[in-house]
């Protein structure tokens, strides 16, 4: 299925960033409540897989310049409900970036071996792997018992107001999310990781006429202020069984 998106009116920007001074301003349990509500409601906490097929643009940091492009870059997600660890892998995972036919990255995790194109990750470099780049799905999580948000100062994230959540998980570890202010849409999210404070910008939003699921279509990811990847997805497939040998590791050699 591609999928095709048309730019609406958004809502003036300061409305966004400042509601007016009789409406009552959203608590933060509030405005994750009509985020969640946002994305789809329960399909959204709970769509048990989603599969995406798009395009990567990679940069070098030191030059700023073009790394590698993936022209078939795909992602099959299996989710976990209940996680409880903000920064950590959760349910299961598999990302391929191909160029022409060719594999150039693969990274997969079956909830216990990581593996990439080289062959199995040892544990400890896995559990830094995925500190770096788990995230987003906490936000699954966020309305259970033993989070806590707190509001934080609102800011515009590419020319959209949106009101910002600190979440905190049991363990205390912490994620930034930019709700929009008009459609409650995640903009934003961010946290400390290993490799230095790691940010995403979401755009592009489409939703699912059957399911009410929403999807941006853009994704870009930061660490320290310098752009790591943009990624374009152009095809998504939610809630279907996903082949088990998606999530098969390589055989180790003896």
């Amino acid at each position: 299925m591609i999928i095709r998106w048309a730019i609406g009116l958004m809502a003036p920007l300061l409305l966004a960033l400042y509601p007016a001074r009789s409406e009552t301003p959203l608590s933060p349990r509030g405005v994750v409540e009509r985020g969640i509500a946002a994305h789809g409601g329960n399909i959204f906490l709970d769509p048990g897989t989603l599969q995406l097929v798009g395009s990567a643009t990679f940069f070098d940091p030191a030059t700023g310049k073009v790394r590698s492009y993936a022209d078939d870059y795909r992602m099959w997600r299996e989710f976990e409900r209940g996680r409880t660890k903000a920064h950590g892998a959760d349910g299961k995972v598999r990302i391929v970036a191909k160029r022409q036919g060719n594999v150039s990255f693969e990274v997969g995790y079956d909830g216990e071996t990581t593996w990439t194109q080289d062959g199995i990750m040892p544990k400890a470099e896995a559990d830094a792997y995925w500190a770096n780049n788990f995230g987003f799905g906490i936000i699954r999580s966020a309305l259970d018992e033993g989070f806590d948000l707190t509001s934080m100062p609102p800011r515009t994230i590419g020319g959209h107001g949106v009101a910002m959540v600190r979440i905190t998980d049991p363990a205390g570890q912490e994620t930034l999310f930019g709700f929009e202010g008009e459609s409650g849409f995640i903009r934003y999210m961010a946290f400390d990781s290993p490799r230095g404070f790691h940010e995403r910008i979401y755009g592009d939003f489409i939703r699912l006429p059957d399911s009410g699921w929403v999807q941006a279509r853009s994704v870009t990811l930061l660490y320290d202020g310098v752009i790591s990847n943009t990624v374009f997805w152009d095809e998504l497939v939610i809630g279907e069984t996903i082949d088990p040998t998606v999530f098969t590791p390589p055989q180790q050699e003896p």
